[in-house]
C-alpha cells in the first residue's frame, strides 16, 4: 500500500477513534512526552538562547526520530502501517476533548453557575478564571476552541501529510513544548525562544487551513474573510490572529480585548469589531464550527498526501519510462 493511502486511512481511523473514545484517561502519550520533556529541562536549563535550543532539538527531534524508527519496523505490514498511524493520529489529536470541555463550561454558564465555570476553565485554557465574568469566559472559551482547532486538530494533519508519523507527532512534540516553555515568564523568555519560534513555524501551514476552511463552513464566508484580512496581523500571534479572526467574522462575534495570564494583563486588539459580544451559545456555534473545520480538514490533507506522493514518485516514473524506450530501441 501506498505511503498516501496509509496516511489516508490511517488518519481518517484515528480521527474516527478521537471522535468515539476521547483522549485515554491514563497514560496519555502526549503526557509522557511532557515529562520527559521536564526531565531534559531540568538538566539542560539556563538562562541562554542556545540551551533552549538544545532542549527543543533534543525533545523535538528524539519525538521525530521516535516516529521514524516505529515507521520504518512496520512498514514491511501494511495493516501495521496503517495501524501505527491511526494510532498516532489518535494520540495527537485533541478536538473531542476540546469540545467536551468547552461544552461542560458551556453548561456551567447556562446554570448561572459561574464559581463553576471558573473551576472549569483552567482544563481549557490558561486565563486567570477570577478575572473574568460569564461573558468574559463565554468567549474565552470561543477564542480557545477557535486557536486548539488548529493547534489540536488541523496543524497535526498537515504535517501527518507531510511526513507520516514522524510528521504527526514532531508537531504535536513542538506545540507541546511551546505551551511547556514558549511563554514569556521571566524563566523562559530566552530558554523557550526556540521553541516558541518552531512553533510559529510549524503552526503556519495549520492556521492557514483553518482559517480557510472556518471562512468557508462557517456560514458567512464573506465576514470570515474579511475580519482575517483586516485584524489577523494585529493580533500577537502570527497563527493564532488568523484562526480566531477568522472564526469571529464566520460566527459573526467580537473576540479579543483585555486578557489576564498568570496575573499579567494584556490589551488584544479587537477581532471583527462589527460583531456582536459572544454569549453561552456561541460555545456551542463555536465547537460545531470546529468539528466541521477537523473534518474537512481530513480530506484536504489526505489529498496532499496524494499529491505529495505522486510528485516523489515522478522522478522514478520517467527514469523508468526510459529505461522502457532505451530497452525497446
Amino acid at each position: 500500500m501506498r505511503a498516501d493511502r496509509v496516511f489516508a486511512y490511517g488518519a481518517a481511523a484515528g480521527l474516527l477513534g478521537d471522535l468515539l473514545l476521547g483522549d485515554p484517561r491514563r497514560g496519555h502519550p502526549v503526557a509522557a512526552f511532557g515529562r520527559a520533556a521536564g526531565a531534559v529541562e531540568r538538566v539542560l536549563w539556563r538562562d541562554h538562547r542556545g540551551w533552549g535550543a538544545l532542549h527543543t532539538a533534543v525533545c523535538a527531534g528524539g519525538a521525530v526520530a521516535l516516529g521514524a524508527v516505529a515507521t520504518a519496523a512496520v512498514r514491511p505490514s501494511r495493516a501495521a502501517s496503517v495501524a501505527l498511524t491511526a494510532a498516532a493520529t489518535w494520540a495527537v489529536v485533541g478536538g473531542t476533548s476540546l469540545g467536551r470541555e468547552a461544552r461542560a463550561i458551556g453548561r456551567y454558564l447556562e446554570a448561572d453557575d459561574l464559581a463553576g465555570a471558573r473551576a472549569r476553565l483552567p482544563h481549557l485554557c490558561g486565563r486567570d478564571p477570577q478575572a473574568l465574568d460569564a461573558d468574559g469566559i463565554a468567549r474565552a472559551v470561543v477564542e480557545s476552541v477557535a486557536e486548539n482547532t488548529s493547534d489540536a486538530v488541523v496543524g497535526a494533519l498537515v504535517w501527518g501529510a507531510v511526513g507520516g508519523v514522524p510528521g504527526l507527532v514532531g508537531f504535536r512534540a513542538v506545540n507541546t513544548l511551546d505551551a511547556m516553555v514558549g511563554h514569556k515568564s521571566s524563566r523562559y523568555r530566552r530558554y523557550g525562544w526556540a521553541s516558541a519560534r518552531l512553533d510559529d513555524v510549524a503552526g503556519w501551514p495549520g492556521a492557514r487551513l483553518t482559517a480557510v476552511l472556518a471562512a468557508a463552513t462557517g456560514g458567512n464566508a464573506r465576514g470570515a474573510v474579511r475580519a482575517w484580512r483586516a485584524d489577523a496581523g494585529k493580533h500577537p500571534s502570527p497563527n493564532a490572529g488568523p484562526v480566531e479572526a477568522s472564526f469571529a467574522g464566520a460566527l459573526g462575534v467580537r473576540l479579543g480585548g483585555t486578557l489576564s495570564y498568570g496575573g499579567r494583563i494584556e490589551h488584544r486588539p479587537v477581532l471583527n469589531g462589527d460583531g456582536r459580544a459572544v454569549v453561552v451559545g456561541d460555545i456551542e456555534r463555536a465547537v460545531r464550527l470546529s468539528r466541521r473545520v477537523s473534518w474537512l480538514a481530513l480530506g484536504v490533507s489526505a489529498g496532499a498526501a496524494v499529491l505529495l506522493d505522486r510528485m516523489a514518485r515522478r522522478p522514478a516514473l520517467w527514469a523508468q519510462r526510459s529505461r522502457c524506450v532505451k530497452g525497446a530501441s
